[in-house]
């Protein structure tokens, strides 16, 4: 959904390599291959209109001046045509809410209310598909840290997206 002046700005949280490998090796089992157009990551916002890039680095860069924020795996998420982790870590939603403070007047709808933090792992499947791998991934399941290593803003493109830029956490 391109607008006028550019393209949409999506924020994300990094994972350390690791964990980044683990998730990803996980969505190229189960996304379906045609749908897989972006690497594994975690959500803060959606959609940020192309003129806040220069603020959203400055911002992020910032951030991760930072130690990085605890995170923890939480559950496997059934999401109705699709299944993610649950990433639960409130200094990454701290730092998501000082985001959300200083660009109110810039987000859209999908991105005023409080998100819940995940990885998908698969989308855009039948229900029952999902219900089948959410059900084999629950069988060995555990809580578990996650480690996050830096925030990101990606140029949205219809698919694939663009690093616009992204910054590592210090400490």
């Amino acid at each position: 959904m391109p607008v006028a002046g550019g393209t949409p700005i999506i924020v994300t949280a990094l994972m350390d390599p690791a964990d980044f490998c683990w998730a990803e090796r996980l969505r190229r089992a189960h996304f379906p291959a045609e749908r897989n157009l972006v690497p594994a990551h975690i959500t803060l916002f959606h959609h940020l209109p192309p003129s806040a890039l220069e603020e959203v680095a400055r911002r992020l860069k910032r951030l991760c001046m930072e130690p990085a924020p605890a995170a923890k795996l939480m559950e496997v998420m059934l999401l109705g045509r699709g299944v993610a982790y649950r990433v639960e870590s409130p200094g990454l939603m701290a730092m998501r809410d000082e985001l959300a403070e200083a660009l109110a007047g810039l987000l859209v709808p999908q991105d005023l209310g409080r998100p819940r933090f995940h990885i998908t792992v698969q989308n855009k499947v039948e229900p029952a598909e999902a219900q089948a791998l959410a059900g084999v991934l629950r069988r060995d399941f555990r809580p578990r840290p996650l480690a996050i290593a830096g925030l990101a803003a990606w140029h949205y493109r219809g698919g694939p997206w663009e690093l616009a830029m992204k910054a590592s956490f210090r400490g």
